[in-house]
């Protein structure tokens, strides 16, 4: 076997662990997003959201590396969003939170897509 060969099916390997993950990881998001959106404690909403925001992150950094790229932007722009409206005053912001749950829509539906038509 040549050396590319070995590298592509390392890297076919990979793409398939990434999206075997990604099912797990999508629901952790989905998850998280929606104690937050529930929660009228302010703590519990941070926490929620910033483990919202380290799963978008993990995802975003690997997705555009395996040929995913419009999923690891998306991801990245909810994570930045996230970000934003946490350092924001009090989360008093929502305009922002509105657009963090569109964006976490169009997250959670690239996903799926991709779950469901790996190619």
């Amino acid at each position: 076997m040549s050396m590319v060969s070995q590298e592509l099916s390392g890297l076919d390997r990979i793409r398939t662990r990434f999206l075997h993950l990604l099912k797990e990881r999508q629901a952790n998001v989905a998850q998280h997003a929606m104690l937050a959106w529930e929660s009228d404690d302010a703590a519990t909403k941070r926490s929620n959201f910033q483990e919202a925001q380290m799963t978008l992150h993990q995802i975003a950094g690997t997705a555009g590396s395996l040929g995913f790229g419009d999923l690891g932007q998306t991801a990245r722009e909810c994570e930045d969003l996230i970000i934003t409206y946490l350092d924001g005053p009090a989360f008093a912001d929502n305009v922002l939170l509105n657009e963090i749950f569109t964006n976490l829509d169009a997250f959670v539906s690239k996903s799926q897509n991709l779950i469901s038509h790996p190619s």
